[in-house]
C-alpha cells in the first residue's frame, strides 16, 4: 500500500507540471539555469568517464581478437556498437543519476525545510511547475546532448588507446567504426536518453519536493533519489532494448 501511495503522489506531482505558466520569462530564466547546471557543468565527469570507458573497451577487445584469426578492425566496430547501444546512454545517465539527481533532491528538499516552496505557494506560484518543469525540461534536451557526446569522445578514445597498444592501426579502427552503420542504433541510443533523462528528474524532484523533516531526512531523500534511479535506470534499459532490438 505504501508503494501505492508514493505512485499515486508521484503522478499527481507529474499532473500539476500541466497548467499555464504564470511568467514566462521567469520559467525560460530558470530552464536556461538549469540546462547549464545539468549540461555544462556535468561535461568534465562524461568527458573523463566515457573516454576511459572506450579506452579500456579497446584495449580488452584487442587483447582477446590479438589470439584469433578475427580481423583487427572488429575492435572499432565492437567500441562503436558497445558506446551507441549501452555505454554511453546507461553510464552517463548512472553518473548523472549520482551528480544531477542527488542535487536536485538536496535542492529541493531544502527549499522545503526552510519553507521556500510554501512561500512561493502563497505568492500564487505554482511551485510544482516552477521548480519541476524546468529542471525537467533542461534534462530532456541537455542529457540527450551529453549522451551523444559521451559517444563520441568514447569512441575517441577506443582509437587513441587502439593504436598506442600496439594491437591494430588507426585505418583498421577506423574500417571498423565505419562497417555496418545502423542508423536504427543511434535512435535506441536517443530513445534511452530521453527514458533515463525522464527518470532522473522526476524521481529526484519528487524526492526532493515531498522531503520532511531536518537536514537528515533531506539527506536520506537525496541517498534515495540517486538509488532509486539507479535502479529504474537499468530497468528502463532492460525494457527499451527488449522493446526495440
Amino acid at each position: 500500500m505504501d508503494s501505492l501511495y508514493h505512485i499515486g503522489k508521484y503522478m499527481m506531482m507529474l499532473k500539476g507540471l500541466f497548467v499555464r505558466p504564470e511568467r514566462k520569462t521567469m520559467y525560460w530564466k530558470e530552464t536556461l539555469r538549469q540546462m547549464y547546471q545539468i549540461g555544462i557543468d556535468s561535461m568534465i565527469i562524461v568527458f573523463i568517464i566515457a573516454f576511459f570507458i572506450g579506452a579500456v573497451s579497446a584495449v580488452q577487445f584487442a587483447y582477446n581478437l590479438a589470439q584469433t584469426i578475427t580481423p583487427m578492425s572488429y575492435v572499432g566496430y565492437i567500441v562503436k556498437e558497445s558506446m551507441i547501444l549501452e555505454f554511453a546512454p546507461t553510464i552517463t545517465a548512472l553518473i548523472l543519476a549520482g551528480k544531477v539527481g542527488s542535487n536536485i533532491a538536496s535542492e529541493l528538499g531544502t527549499m522545503r525545510l526552510t519553507e521556500q516552496i510554501d512561500a512561493l505557494e502563497i505568492m500564487g506560484v505554482n511551485s510544482i511547475a516552477y521548480l519541476v518543469g524546468p529542471k525537467l525540461v533542461a534534462a530532456l534536451t541537455m542529457i540527450p546532448l551529453l549522451v551523444v557526446f559521451a559517444a563520441v569522445i568514447g569512441i575517441g578514445g577506443g582509437y587513441l588507446a587502439g593504436i598506442s597498444s600496439g594491437y591494430l592501426s588507426g585505418i583498421e579502427y577506423i574500417q571498423g567504426v565505419q562497417s555496418l552503420f545502423l542508423a536504427k542504433n543511434v535512435v535506441i541510443m536517443m530513445i534511452k536518453a530521453i527514458v533515463f533523462s525522464f527518470i532522473i528528474v522526476s524521481i529526484s524532484c519528487y524526492k526532493g519536493y515531498y522531503a520532511r523533516g531536518g537536514a537528515l531526512e533531506i539527506g536520506k531523500a537525496s541517498t534515495q533519489a540517486v538509488v532509486l534511479s539507479c535502479i529504474l535506470v537499468l530497468i528502463a534499459d532492460y525494457i527499451v532494448a527488449w522493446l526495440v532490438l
